[in-house]
């Protein structure tokens, strides 16, 4: 088990480190995908407050309409994606961000975020237990192996 209490340092973004930011401008620059996201509103499209491409994630355009509990884990997880990307954050943190989706829409969701990756300039870190994945999407790819943090070579 890591124990994170023995680390010291700063976190810093573009020279800025993470105490001088307001919680809400952190959460912008970095966004946070967990593996199951909290939904505050009844309503799909209450969660949004720009337009986002629907169908980039294989869902119609009707689903903004739909109340939350008639969502499938899978459609969670792709919503809470585009969600997520409506700020443009600058570092994505994805905890297994396809594990509830079929291959079809694994690929859209990869596609997605290679897409967002390079027009943003954006840094991605994700965890995964697949390893054919993380060889499609990641370069380096790390683990964690006996408490320690190694890279892998592939």
């Amino acid at each position: 088990m890591i124990n994170f209490e023995d680390f010291t340092g700063t976190i810093t973004l573009q020279d800025r480190n993470i105490c001088d930011f307001k919680p809400h401008e952190w959460r912008k620059k970095v966004g946070l995908l967990p593996a199951e996201s909290q939904w505050w509103y009844d309503q799909v499209g209450d969660h949004f407050y720009r337009d986002v491409d629907i169908e980039s994630v294989g869902l119609a355009a009707d689903v903004m309409d739909w109340p939350i509990n008639r969502l499938s884990s899978g459609e969670k997880q792709r919503l809470a994606l585009l969600r997520l990307l409506q700020n443009k954050p600058q570092i994505l943190l994805l905890d297994e961000p396809t594990a509830n989706l079929d291959p079809d829409h694994t690929g859209k969701v990869e596609q997605l975020l290679k897409s967002y990756v390079q027009s943003q300039g954006a840094a991605m870190i994700w965890v995964s237990h697949d390893l054919a994945q993380l060889q499609r999407m990641a370069d380096p790819i790390f683990r964690i192996e006996n408490e320690r943090f190694e890279r892998m070579s592939i």
